[in-house]
């Protein structure tokens, strides 16, 4: 009888491990996201008693007239984060589909 490679079971197992190590690391940057819109520090304490420390930076009295479409964003929901009106928003921006909306896209806040 014919012995079988090794490579037979070591190539769906490296294939795996790829895949779960590619979730991580999307995972990881999707949860860590830099929103750099408030500022809270934290801390909190774990089983063992040590203290976690959470920061993120705020920016105060900047008022910003672009916003940068997220994944996931929607014109209400850009509207509804910056409190303002969907029409006005729209009429801020008469040359982008609200539709089409894609991540990286920069849209004129109304003032």
């Amino acid at each position: 009888m014919r012995r079988r490679s090794p490579a037979r079971w070591l190539a769906p197992l490296a294939l795996v491990a790829c895949a779960f190590a590619i979730y991580a690391v999307v995972d990881h940057e999707i949860l860590n996201r830099d929103d750099r819109t408030t500022q809270t520090t934290s801390s909190t304490r774990t089983s063992r008693n040590r203290a976690v420390r959470t920061t993120t930076t705020r920016r105060q009295g900047v008022k910003r007239t672009t916003y940068t479409v997220r994944p996931g964003d929607s014109l209400s929901s850009i509207a509804a984060k910056q409190g303002v009106d969907v029409a006005a928003l729209a009429a801020a921006n008469p040359k982008v589909d609200p539709a089409a909306l894609h991540p990286g896209q920069k849209l004129k806040l109304p003032r």
